[in-house]
């Protein structure tokens, strides 16, 4: 990602609100009660057909359904418990921000995966982990983090392959004429549109903006009315998405300053280490020279 350069994740989502109706001319009513457990409560009906002022009793059945969405804090305290190694400040802040704000998008009555999305993940996950000490801790904090919010790490990477494979053959006509071809990336980018217009299963996000971006470079698309071509074509905001993207830079800008410093760090230390063993090593190399001598008179 030649072109890009960091991520504030902060205002990415916010928890969906939860609306109550209760309807007295209806015999099935429904309604929500919401603080850290949820509830969806139905089948709340008289043992009668209709109510009678001449009935001695009314009977009222009350089945209630818990759907128990997990907290912010359970969804951390499961990327924890899955992952328990420690991780550097300058990557764990930034995990641990996002998290949170992926906990609040997924928990939306909107959410609905897709593979944009994904790919928008993916490409913020392996920007802020390039350079990690470990190519496997890396693999491991990623199927961690994914798992934490209750999805399948497997299929984000393979879908954000697949996107990433389909944008590279692409050019700037085919990526906005997605709606008059077909094909497998061609159907999903259909449904995504759909959903978008109506607002029908479908949350957008910085991540999701992110996604757009990444088609558009591997892509090699510089002119900047085909990103708004193709917001059109998606039904997305394009103000929305030129903003996402601007703080998507800076933070990006912001973290390769913030592993250099790291880096510097690391070697400085190295390098102060070092000295204080090769001292250590003259030392010793001495203390044993003087034993010999003493030993020798």
């Amino acid at each position: 990602m030649a072109a890009v350069t960091s991520v504030s994740f902060s205002a990415i989502a916010q928890s969906a609100e939860r609306k109550s109706s209760v309807s007295p001319s209806r015999s099935v009513d429904t309604f929500r009660f919401r603080s850290n457990l949820s509830f969806d409560c139905f089948n709340v009906r008289s043992s009668n057909s209709s109510f009678s002022s001449n009935s001695s009793t009314s009977r009222f059945v009350v089945h209630c359904m818990s759907t128990d969405l997990p907290t912010v804090a359970e969804t951390k305290m499961n990327f924890l418990k899955a992952y328990k190694r420690p991780i550097p400040t300058v990557y764990n802040t930034v995990l641990q921000e996002l998290i949170v704000q992926q906990h609040l998008i997924k928990y939306k009555k909107s959410y609905r995966y897709d593979p944009v999305f994904a790919l928008g993940f993916v490409t913020v996950y392996d920007q802020l982990m390039e350079g990690y000490p470990s190519e496997e801790d890396r693999d491991a904090i990623f199927k961690a983090y994914i798992e934490a919010l209750n999805e399948d790490p497997v299929q984000y990477r393979a879908d954000a392959q697949k996107f990433e494979e389909w944008a590279r053959t692409q050019n700037a006509n085919t990526l906005v004429d997605f709606s008059s071809r077909d094909g497998e990336v061609e159907n999903i980018l259909k449904d995504i549109a759909q959903r978008a217009g109506t607002k029908d299963s479908f949350c957008y996000s910085r991540l999701f903006a992110v996604g757009l971006f990444r088609l558009l470079e591997l892509a090699n698309v510089t002119d900047p009315t085909i990103l708004e071509k193709l917001c059109a074509s998606l039904n997305i905001n394009k103000k929305s998405v030129d903003r996402d993207l601007d703080v998507y830079r800076n933070l990006l800008s912001k973290l390769v300053q913030a592993k250099e410093l790291l880096k510097e760090y690391v070697e400085r230390e190295k390098k102060k280490r070092g000295e204080r063993e090769s001292q250590k090593a003259n030392e010793a190399v001495t203390k044993c020279l003087g034993d010999y001598q003493y030993a020798g008179r």
